[in-house]
């Protein structure tokens, strides 16, 4: 239940994280196929591999309505634009893309950079 909170990944070692929200087509129909889509026994394992491979370290995405937002943790030495450029690049990478566009307020033919919009920290408790 989301009231409980969410546990979160030890890494062993400092990381960053990147915050970045998207809009579903708002239909209830392709948002739960959507949901699906990305549940354990429907996402395709090319995908989190590539995730992976480009060197992030968690991935996590939040849904309200029709309103996405993903949370991104990385190693402190990450480079965001590189790597989102390697992960353009790998397999079946724009084949997911092309299959979720179907669910996503996007252009035809956008890459995962290019739906997910970079959210700016506005607040934090410890600063």
């Amino acid at each position: 239940m989301a009231t409980e909170g969410y546990k979160t990944k030890y890494h062993g070692m400092p990381v960053k994280r990147y915050c970045q929200t998207m809009e579903l087509k708002d239909d209830a129909e392709l948002i739960r196929r959507y949901r699906e889509a990305h549940d354990s026994r429907h996402s395709w394992e090319e995908i989190r591999q590539g995730i992976r491979a480009v060197g992030i370290l968690e991935m996590e995405i939040y849904i309200l309505g029709n309103r996405l937002f993903m949370i991104v943790e990385t190693p402190l030495d990450f480079d965001w634009d590189s790597a989102m450029a390697r992960l353009a690049t790998l397999p079946r990478q724009q084949e997911w893309e092309d299959f979720v566009a179907v669910f996503q307020k996007c252009a035809e033919g956008a890459t995962s950079d290019e739906k997910w919009r970079m959210m700016e920290r506005m607040f934090y408790l410890y600063e």
